[in-house]
């Protein structure tokens, strides 16, 4: 099939971009970046927007900076361009290791960081990094901007607090400390498959106990979050195979799955464990 007809429209600015976006949001307009799902979704023709203006060309849009120990990525910022060439320490390492699990090379090199979170699949890794990370996002309209925490963003399966004539022109990532320690684990079935489930653990050891743990799981419920059941059973005490079970189960226990096979909540579970054990280098 083909995407039914549209209008097209290629701002140069920010403000540009706004205004058009206030005029046609009323009349199904979308915002184009990378085009890496809203494309797609126009080709089977699930996707009807009477008019796409394209932000592809805007200058800064593609800008990534990190300073002040925030980490600033605007919103044509592709997935390719995340990792540790580009963003320092334990945050960089993080985003490279789970840019790998970001569907398939074609869509890395074109598609968006912003557009993935904007998009909202539940089974996203960018989505669960930043609901787990403490993040903010940057909307903004012709009326002004506002900043929005990354857990209150994502709202239901493939919903977030963007008003219809918004535009997510910044997410903000806190930059990790280089005694931080992350891990992160996902199930599909194959390479480049959607999630079926995906952890992402970030703590400290002190001492030999855990200290400051964020613990995030996607894919499983209509939306990615932050587990605070298993955070505090975490928060405190040494790592341990026996522990990451007892924090597994916690979380477990308060999903609220997509559907109802058990076989996710195992998933689940597993991928808890093994975030955990990949953080802390302790076996499962």
């Amino acid at each position: 099939m083909k995407p039914a007809p549209f209008h097209y429209h290629a701002p140069g600015t920010e403000g540009e971009a706004l205004a058009l976006l206030a005029e046609l949001a009323p009349e199904e307009g979308r915002i184009l970046a990378g085009g890496q799902s809203l494309i797609p979704a126009m080709a089977l023709r699930v996707a009807r927007p009477a008019h796409l203006v394209d932000i592809g060309n805007v200058p800064g849009f593609d800008r990534l900076t990190s300073e002040d120990g925030i980490l600033r990525i605007r919103p044509c910022v592709r997935h390719a361009a995340l990792g540790t060439g580009t963003v320092p320490g334990p945050l960089g390492a993080l985003l490279e290791t789970m840019r790998g699990h970001v569907a398939h090379l074609p869509i890395r090199t074109r598609g968006t960081f912003c557009g993935s979170l904007a998009n909202a699949d539940p089974a996203s890794e960018w989505c669960l990094l930043a609901a787990t990370l403490g993040s903010s996002m940057l909307l903004r309209s012709v009326r002004g901007g506002r900043e929005v925490a990354g857990e209150a963003f994502f709202q239901g399966f493939m919903t977030t607090a963007l008003a219809p004539d918004e535009m997510l022109v910044e997410v903000r990532l806190p930059l990790l400390a280089e005694t931080v320690r992350t891990g992160f684990f996902e199930f599909s079935r194959r390479s480049g498959d959607f999630a079926q489930a995906a952890a992402l653990a970030v703590v400290e050891l002190r001492h030999g106990a855990i200290v400051a743990p964020r613990l995030g799981l996607g894919a499983v419920e209509d939306r990615p979050r932050r587990l605070p059941e298993a955070e505090m059973m975490l928060e405190g005490r040494a790592p341990s195979a026996a522990l990451f079970r007892e924090a597994a189960a916690a979380a477990r226990a308060g999903l609220l799955p997509m559907d109802e096979d058990s076989y996710r909540l195992d998933l689940a579970e597993t991928a808890i464990r093994r975030a955990l054990s990949a953080a802390t280098g302790v076996p499962e």
